[in-house]
């Protein structure tokens, strides 16, 4: 059974593993499988720095569908976990895993700072808060008008 450092670094490294892209269909499946693995059939994982809105993932097939959406950006040429580091709280099932994603994508350099605050029961996550900076993430994938135009009202709405 893993600890809950193993979970979460788990989690992170399989992210860019799958991030990369490169993958077989089926390599990306099995990528995806290893993701929801480690995280429980009940569990409570929750975005609130997500511009869009904190949508939270309750199952484990919640969260293989939100590893599966959209699959790699393209002209990913790097994408690494760098500065990490896991703190141990007080409550053993309970770390903090502070980290940054960085790497290239289309020659641009990116840097993604990340805090995950996670609960491992059983070596499996329970509860997250991933706390991400979304608008670095939309930057660097080319999605910033995307997401400007999400965040922006409608003609007529005020």
């Amino acid at each position: 059974m893993r600890t809950p450092e193993e979970t979460v670094r788990a989690v992170a490294d399989g992210v860019c593993r799958l991030m990369r892209g490169g993958l077989t269909a089926t390599e990306e499946a099995a990528q995806i499988d290893q993701l929801a693995a480690c995280y429980a059939e009940h569990t409570d994982v929750r975005h609130p720095f997500n511009p869009l809105g904190d949508t939270p993932l309750c199952s484990r097939a919640s969260v293989r569908a939100h590893f599966a959406a959209g699959g790699p950006p393209a002209g990913v040429e790097r994408y690494d976990v760098v500065d990490d580091h896991v703190y141990a709280t007080p409550d053993p099932e309970v770390v903090i895993f502070e980290f940054r994603y960085a790497g290239v994508i289309d020659g641009r350099a990116f840097n993604l700072p990340c805090i995950f605050v996670v609960r491992v029961r059983d070596g499996e996550i329970v509860e997250s808060r991933d706390y991400v900076d979304h608008v670095a993430a939309a930057r660097a994938f080319g999605r910033l008008p995307a997401l400007a135009a999400a965040l922006s009202p409608s003609p007529g709405v005020s």
